[in-house]
């Protein structure tokens, strides 16, 4: 029996897995190159699947060493600027459909809700905090908490003894491959909800699937993911 709530934060309750990739992209640009979503895939909701900086500087070596040796000397500057566009895109998301209403209705179930992120807690106590819902949760558990991240069980482990419910008995929602892999080797049932980059992208088996938060009840989620198990 489902007890409780575990709920990703990038691309899950804010969109910000899109200006992740734009921003990239946009330094990619800079020196001639695209970086397609099928390659940053790897990226998505963890923070060891990809290294983007890496990947560029190969791709400049490969036509002019130079400016590749002159990318692995700015590499500190590009990260920070990447991280400031990353910010700046993001700075106009709000939250995704559904997820208030999900939490109104935990809130009535009397189900407690916590968030596991492979980001880091500046970045998801941030955002929680400037959105107004940190108080939402009982547990916030985020990459500076495990020594790995998604796809590894780590994270809704941890969320799941911080609220002191069971994995098995933890449904956790989440958009990304890496994540629902993660969650499914914890024990945890998952729904996914593809977000507007991992719905281009095959998503492993989830107990459910749906188009957003807000297309079904959280009562009737939590008794389509029961069927399914018992099923």
């Amino acid at each position: 029996m489902i007890k409780a709530l575990i709920f990703d934060f990038d691309g899950l309750i804010v969109d910000t897995e899109t200006p992740a990739l734009e921003s990239w992209r946009r330094i990619y640009a800079e020196h001639g190159f695209d970086l397609e979503l099928e390659v940053w895939a790897g990226a998505l909701g963890t923070n060891h699947g990809f290294n983007a900086l890496e990947h560029l500087t190969n791709l400049v070596a490969g036509v002019d060493g130079a400016r590749a040796a002159a990318l692995r000397a700015e590499a500190a500057a590009v990260l920070a600027r990447r991280q400031e566009l990353k910010a700046q895109l993001s700075a106009s998301q709000g939250i995704l459909p559904g997820v208030m209403a999900v939490l109104d209705q935990a809130d009535a179930l009397g189900m407690p809700c916590a968030v596991a992120s492979s980001s880091g807690y500046s970045w998801v106590g941030g955002w929680l905090e400037r959105l107004g819902i940190l108080g939402r949760f009982r547990c916030v558990r985020t990459g500076d908490d495990v020594e790995r991240t998604k796809p590894d069980p780590a994270l809704f482990l941890s969320a799941a003894a911080c609220l002191g419910v069971p994995p098995a008995a933890c449904l956790v929602l989440e958009d990304s491959p890496n994540g629902i892999l993660a969650a499914r080797a914890a024990g945890c049932p998952v729904i996914a909800v593809p977000g507007a980059l991992t719905s281009k992208l095959a998503l492993p088996p989830a107990d459910l699937v749906v188009p957003s938060l807000d297309a079904m009840s959280l009562s009737a989620m939590i008794a389509a993911v029961e069927a399914a198990r018992a099923g």
